[in-house]
């Protein structure tokens, strides 16, 4: 099982069945600075609720660069988007924080498909 909803109780067997979900869109992700694999990516579901998915588990899914290091807001003209709640548009530079934005907007194109009625 990948995920069961805290609120619902409805379970997604596989990471593409919730990922391809109409009722699942991604709102952002929580950074965790010092290891960026246990940010949180967050998720609302149709029942109203939020659920985290651990960034680890969706990592792979981005093909682009990492960069080794974090560039503070005030060098290199880096806009701060991964200090805000909803990075949801790709960061343009070259900190290690910027392919959260770009996995992100992965997610948000994520092809959705109709689910089976259980």
């Amino acid at each position: 099982m990948f995920k069961i909803c805290n609120s619902c109780g409805y379970q997604w067997e596989t990471r593409e069945q919730f990922l391809s979900d109409p009722n699942i869109e991604v709102v952002g992700y929580q950074t965790f600075f010092t290891n960026l694999k246990l940010g949180l990516f967050l998720f609302n579901h149709s029942c109203h609720t939020t659920i985290a998915i651990e960034a680890d588990f969706l990592l792979d899914l981005y093909k682009g660069t990492f960069h080794q290091e974090r560039k503070p807001v005030k060098e290199r003209n880096c806009p701060g988007k991964c200090l805000t709640e909803n990075m949801l548009s790709p960061c343009s530079d070259t900190c290690k924080c910027a392919f959260i934005s770009k996995l992100v907007h992965i997610l948000k194109n994520w092809e959705k498909t109709l689910l089976p009625k259980l």
